[in-house]
């Protein structure tokens, strides 16, 4: 046995108390996320909101979160990592006290930008915190319980989702965050210790505003195409406005010293392949658990608790394989890893998309549901691990961000595409039901017709996971481009 001296352990004992803090605010929004998926209904309901309303009461929160996580990791090597992420605790907790309090839906639809804002600053800097905090040789443990964490949150989220918005009322789908928020703020400005100032880099602004415009237009082009068609001029303006502000994005982040978009991610055959494999898989994988959730309220006629329960297949999947994969590791390679992962993901999305049926049984949805899960929980192992392995030491940290935010990418593309294709199946009169959860009280043929739009977001989740398996297969050669070295500046 190796003795550990007072320092020692007194050490570790706070990189422990750090790593709860962190997994306090990973849960946090997890959970925050998660329950809306499901509860979405119930707060359409409420609002009497209309389809466009009802799709960007989600999609607001994952544009301004995917678009500021890299931008406030810059601000905290300004500011200060605790400072910054305590801010981001404080920020979600108000914003979510008055999510409760809306009076109307677009100031709902404002309190979910600030909750995005405060989420970023919270997961921007979360990791960077517990990477101070432990000694190297028990880092892997500490970030390995800080993920292990998103597993628990998307396991409850659902169902307490679900619980809370059939008795308690919608409102408190956001204020049970403000006790939990209120605690992680106490404890964090207790136990947190302030981090030596990084030397600072100028931040990329106007990346920041060029990605987010696009995403934006893209975002606004795919939720018109389901109540427009292709020939929208919405549809064709933001089509149009992404096309243009590719190109530029481009050259201008070749020139900026520190990019929000790092394109040497994307040098060399693996890295390419691999990160372009895990924006398939995050794609395919997001909006499952929101479709699923809207399959059994719209087309079924159950509450939002018992569509909660209904979902769970997909997160147990996932916080099975984690670990298992994590063990099996040992002796299969990352690149086989992402590969199967990728292919159980698609095998998974297919049952579904070939059973979407109101009278379906459910163990036929549960299996196919289970094995989407366990597909992204084996892909993820492997892809990270993968990627991880070819970059350079020095970058880690730094390029690991830009990967979050390409999975983050997928994630905002994965919820405004299936809703645009959901909705696109009934006619513009009966959008709204379908983000209400009352489809099936009105009309049998409404429904039939609903299943084509099912059937159609499984079929586009599923060919988008295809795809993921084969990228995943091309992402082969082990050499590390010469130009990564860059992004260790």
């Amino acid at each position: 046995m190796v003795a550990v001296t007072p320092r020692e352990g007194s050490s570790l004992r706070y990189a422990w108390q750090v790593c709860a803090v962190t997994s306090l605010g990973l849960v946090l929004i997890g959970i925050a996320g998660s329950t809306l998926n499901v509860a979405l209904p119930t707060v359409v309901r409420h609002f009497h909101a209309d389809a466009m309303e009802s799709s960007w009461i989600l999609l607001s929160f994952l544009l301004v979160n995917t678009a500021s996580v890299v931008f406030f990791g810059r601000v905290a090597d300004l500011l200060g990592r605790r400072e910054v992420y305590l801010a981001g605790f404080a920020l979600f907790t108000v914003a979510s006290l008055l999510a409760g309090l809306s009076p109307d839906v677009w100031f709902l639809i404002a309190m979910r930008v600030l909750q995005a804002v405060g989420a970023a600053m919270i997961l921007a800097n979360g990791t960077v915190i517990i990477t101070d905090a432990f000694p190297p040789e028990k880092l892997s443990q500490g970030m390995g319980v800080y993920f292990g964490v998103m597993s628990v949150a998307q396991l409850a989220g659902p169902t307490v989702g679900g619980l809370i918005a059939e008795t308690a009322g919608w409102q408190w789908i956001f204020w049970v965050n403000v006790p939990a928020g209120l605690i992680a703020l106490a404890v964090g400005a207790v136990i947190l210790r302030k981090m030596p100032k990084q030397p600072k880099e100028p931040v990329d602004a106007l990346g920041n505003i060029l990605v987010f415009a696009a995403m934006s237009a893209a975002l606004l082009a795919l939720n018109e195409t389901g109540t427009g068609g292709l020939t929208s001029p919405v549809v064709l303006a933001g089509a149009g406005v992404f096309l243009a502000l590719l190109p530029l994005i481009v050259l201008v982040e070749r020139r900026a010293s520190n990019p929000v978009m790092r394109l040497q991610l994307f040098a060399g055959r693996l890295l390419a392949c691999a990160n372009l494999a895990s924006f398939c898989n995050s794609l395919a994988r997001s909006a499952l658990v929101l479709v699923v959730a809207l399959y059994f309220q719209a087309a079924r006629g159950v509450d939002a608790f018992e569509a909660g329960l209904s979902v769970l297949p997909v997160p147990i999947g996932l916080g099975v394989a984690s670990p298992l994969v994590g063990v099996l590791g040992r002796w299969v390679s990352p690149y086989a890893l992402s590969i199967g992962g990728a292919t159980l993901s698609a095998v998974g999305l297919g049952t579904l998309m070939l059973t979407a049926d109101p009278a379906t049984p459910y163990w036929l949805i549960a299996i196919g549901l289970f094995v989407a899960g366990c597909g992204s929980g084996t892909f993820l192992t492997g892809n990270t691990t993968q990627v991880m392995q070819a970059l350079p030491t020095g970058s880690l940290g730094v390029v690991n961000g830009f990967r979050v935010m390409i999975m983050n990418v997928g994630m905002v593309i994965s919820v405004g595409l299936s809703l645009s294709v959901l909705s696109a199946s009934v006619g513009p009169e009966l959008r709204a039901q379908v983000y209400a959860g009352t489809l099936s009280k009105l009309s049998p043929v409404a429904v039939e017709q609903l299943m084509g739009g099912f059937q159609r977001a499984y079929g586009v989740l599923f060919a988008v996971a295809v795809a993921g398996a084969v990228l995943a297969a091309f992402a082969r050669s082990q050499r590390t481009p010469a130009s990564l070295d860059s992004t260790s500046r």
